[in-house]
């Protein structure tokens, strides 16, 4: 026996294996279809008896296979199924013969077999056969169930044949020696009438007769034969067959133990007042069920019914710990035969299956390493395939999770072997995802975005170099950037400086063909693949909203002319409202931007590569307002350390926004990079609110600037200074020029002045005006330009200032202007930087020897 079934379990030892085969041209679909619904029928109660019976079926098995069936009975081919197409009468012949062939190749061991045959109708359809079952089409076969379940009747009818004929004690005939295919040829020329050959003899057929009772359902009678095959069998040393009987007796008290079964697949079997599952369809075709026949008629007093109770079940029975060294002894009696390796093999499996179910998990690796170094023939590709996978299978069970990754990913090489002509790239691929948890590692970004690193790197970028690697065979260059970007983003503080030029080289070389996006990638098998933002590359340390510039910055109305109105509101206090401002404030920026004004925020960012870092279409991502983002291109130096980055925009609209994360194009790769995704980033909030758009106002003078610029009280304040130097008595005129830049117009205009005096004594009216002619023109249209006069006329007393010359070098008049874009107001605020004027002695006139006029504010409105 060379093939082995890696699928076998202890419970298989008490079912019928029965094979179901097409001939001829019958479409793959349509034999999957029929073999799918044969499945279904894989256990029945034997009627009047406490029995079951339990089908294994096969659409495909090694006669060579078939051979080892004395050995142990399980292995046997008993039923036949052969499905097959026949549209025309003259086609019918050759169709039967064809399943007269396919007999002949399982015959000796076959107890019964049936032909569907598909499409043929007419007077041959119409002759009762036993053995045929016709059917117009594969849509019109309702009675395939009720077929099988007749056909396993028979099967039943035949076990128990053979199995009262073989436990009868027939005391005058001689007992035949059975045989394995290879020991025939050693028996030839031996004393057959030696006490030694009749115990061998005896000993065999004790172990043949309790796999039969097993089939048959009699547990306990296939106890007490297993004990007396072992007695017999060790007594001569016939290690092979005393390992087959150590093995019955494991399979028979693991069927008592553990009546859910050990295979690990969803089912149920029920048997003897017990739940088992239905192992023979179900791990070879998914959706198999069970169907009972009769379950009303168990009775107790049917034709040769297990009359065991429960006390001499347990006599017989071994312990769970039993189990395990009675598979250690039988597999040790197996290693001692080179050509029982597959039995060996399959051994180990189910000793591995039962150990899983006791949660031994050490004891089951110990079986698993001697299953792999069982040498077998020189398998093939697929074989070896199905060995690994298994093996991982296996692995899994017992919670060796990297251990089955690591065999799991052994397959998948195994593929894409050089030996095979036509490599599975697809098969490859998706063993290599299937090995993720093994080693820690998962496709989402976000599982790594919490700075803790699970499983060894090393082979973690081995495995995703592979996925590239294979993907990239598989003609799917989109989920090769992909892998390549999640190694990069994942890995970066693993790869050499070297390793960081290759991945980014490669990474290149893949988006000048398949640019990586944000899109989520789906995969056949149904797995989707989560976009991986480039958050490392550069990395982002803070995030700054920025306020506008002071000419640009909104500042609340306030009337020069009149009283401040505001009214205090009172303070009431609540801890929860408390909290939840604080929470506010965390996020929420204390000033304000404008609709249609250039934004900015600033970045500090930090190049991690050993090599200039070129980032391109670098912008913001927002929500809340429609927001024009202004992308920028950026080269950042080799590991750079932090580097400040400004990002421009524009709303668009009014409300809240929201600033959520940036864009960036990197080595072909387009990344939304989302702030509450990055680690250790500091932020000075990131909501702030956006106001209608407001008027711009520049303002100009027929002076000369004034070399002292005078410095605002506040930076919210902008000021220009224009200075004239008159003699006592002397009026010039002050034209000043206001001109709406902005694309609001303006809609009011208010003027004030204020007198500074740097002696006590000074005083008079130095500048007046007449805005009439200048309100004409407001509104003022975005722009347009007005204009208004200031007359300055100086009037001093001399007689009283004994540092005259030195006050007159000083500039006489500086006229400062305040253009500020509000949803209120446009306001040159004064700056007092000397004591203020006496109200006293504010009605003198000529008490004065010389005077600065240092102030005057022009405000604006509009609505």
């Amino acid at each position: 026996m060379s093939v082995p079934d890696y699928m076998q379990c202890a419970e298989d030892h008490q079912t019928l294996l029965v094979v179901v085969q097409p001939v001829g041209i019958v479409p793959e679909e349509n034999f999957f279809r029929i073999y799918k619904r044969i499945s279904t029928v894989s256990q029945i109660n034997v009627r009047d008896s406490q029995r079951v019976l339990y089908i294994r079926y096969r659409h495909h098995y090694p006669p060579e296979n078939n051979e080892w069936g004395d050995f142990q009975t399980h292995r046997k081919v008993v039923g036949l199924i052969i499905i097959t197409d026949c549209s025309s009468a003259k086609d019918w012949p050759q169709t039967f013969e064809k399943f007269h062939l396919q007999k002949e190749i399982y015959g000796p061991t076959l107890y019964d077999s049936r032909l569907f045959v598909f499409g043929l109708q007419g007077e041959v359809a119409e002759q009762p056969r036993t053995d045929v079952a016709f059917y117009p089409s594969y849509d019109e076969c309702e009675t395939v169930e009720k077929r099988i379940e007749d056909f396993i009747e028979s099967l039943f009818i035949v076990l128990e044949s053979k199995r009262l004929d073989r436990a009868t004690d027939k005391s005058g005939d001689k007992i035949p020696l059975l045989c394995v295919p290879f020991e025939k040829k050693d028996f030839v020329g031996l004393d057959t009438d030696s006490r030694h050959y009749k115990k061998r003899c005896q000993g065999r057929m004790r172990k043949h007769v309790g796999d039969l009772c097993l089939q048959a359902g009699m547990l306990q009678d296939s106890l007490v034969h297993y004990h007396m095959a072992v007695e017999l069998l060790r007594s001569v040393n016939d290690f092979l067959w005393l390992g087959a009987a150590l093995e019955g007796l494991c399979s028979a008290s693991v069927i008592y133990h553990y009546p859910g079964g050990t295979g690990g697949k969803a089912g149920a079997r029920r048997a003897q007042g017990s739940s088992l599952p239905a192992e023979a369809g179900n791990r070879h075709r998914p959706g198999a069920q069970e169907v009972l026949i009769d379950p009303g008629a168990l009775t107790s007093n049917g034709i040769n019914a297990d009359t065991s109770a429960e006390i001499g079940r347990a006599k017989n029975c071994l312990g769970p710990e039993d189990i395990i060294d009675k598979y250690k002894e039988a597999i040790s009696y197996y290693s001692k035969y080179k050509n029982a390796g597959v039995i060996e093999l399959e051994a180990c499996v189910k000793a591995v299956r039962v150990l899983a179910i006791q949660k031994k998990s050490m004891e089951a690796s110990e079986f698993l390493q001697n299953a792999v170094y069982i040498n077998l023939r020189q398998l093939s590709e697929e074989e070896k395939i199905q060995r690994y996978s298994i093996l991982s299978e296996l692995y899994e069970r017992i919670g060796f999770h990297r251990k089955s990754a690591f065999f799991k990913r052994v397959a998948a090489m195994q593929c894409v072997a050089p030996s095979i002509s036509e490599p599975g790239w697809r098969a490859c691929y998706k063993l290599l995802l299937e090995t993720l948890p093994g080693y820690s590692l998962s496709l989402d970004p976000k599982d790594f975005s919490k700075g803790t690193h699970k499983g060894w790197a090393a082979v973690q970028m081995r495995l995703l170099h592979e996925l590239v690697y294979a993907s990239r065979r598989m003609g799917n260059p989109a989920l090769s950037v992909r892998h390549l970007s999640f190694l990069l983003q994942t890995m970066l503080d693993f790869l050499s400086d070297q390793e960081k030029k290759d991945v980014t080289q490669s990474l290149e070389n893949y988006t000048s063909k398949c640019p990586g996006t944000m899109e989520f990638i789906t995969l056949p098998e149904g797995l989707r693949l989560p976009p991986v933002p480039f958050t490392k590359l550069p990395i982002v340390r803070s995030v700054k909203l920025l306020n506008l510039p002071i000419s640009l910055r909104p500042q609340k109305m306030k009337s020069l002319l009149g009283q401040n109105m505001s009214a205090k509101s009172p303070f009431i206090y609540s801890p929860i409202i408390a909290h939840n401002r604080g929470e506010e404030r965390s996020k929420k920026i204390d000033f304000q931007w404008v609709q249609g004004d250039v934004c900015e925020v600033q970045l500090m960012v930090y190049n991690p590569m050993p090599f200039e870092l070129r980032v391109e279409n670098m912008g913001l991502l927002t929500t809340g307002v429609e927001f024009e983002s202004l992308p920028a291109a950026l080269s950042l130096p080799a590991e750079s350390g932090l580097y400040p980055v400004t990002l421009v925009g524009v709303p668009q609209n009014t409300g809240q926004i929201t600033i959520n994360g940036y864009h960036t194009s990197v080595f072909g790769v387009f990344s939304d990079c989302i702030l509450d995704n990055l680690p250790g980033l500091k932020t000075n909030g990131c909501a702030v609110e956006v106001i209608p758009a407001l008027p711009r106002l520049q303002i100009s003078t027929s002076l000369p600037r004034s070399a002292h610029t005078l410095q605002p009280s506040s930076g919210d304040e902008i000021s220009t200074s224009v200075s004239v130097q008159l003699y006592n008595g002397e009026t010039q005129q002050l034209v000043i020029k206001l001109e709406n830049i902005g694309t609001e117009p303006l809609e009011k205009l208010e003027v004030t002045a204020k007198t500074v005096n740097s002696k006590e004594k000074l005083y008079g009216e130095f500048l007046s005006w007449k805005l009439e002619d200048t309100l004409s023109q407001f509104p003022l249209k975005p722009g347009k330009i007005a204009t208004f006069n200031v007359n300055i006329k100086v009037k001093l007393d001399f007689s009283c200032q004994e540092n005259l010359l030195q006050d007159l070098s000083d500039d006489g008049i500086s006229i400062s202007g305040l253009p500020l874009s509000s949803p209120f107001r446009q306001i040159v605020k004064p700056r007092v930087d000397s004591k203020p004027i006496n109200p006293t002695e504010s009605g003198k006139v000529g008490d004065f020897s010389h005077v600065k006029v240092r102030y005057m504010i022009v405000q604006t409105f509009w609505s």
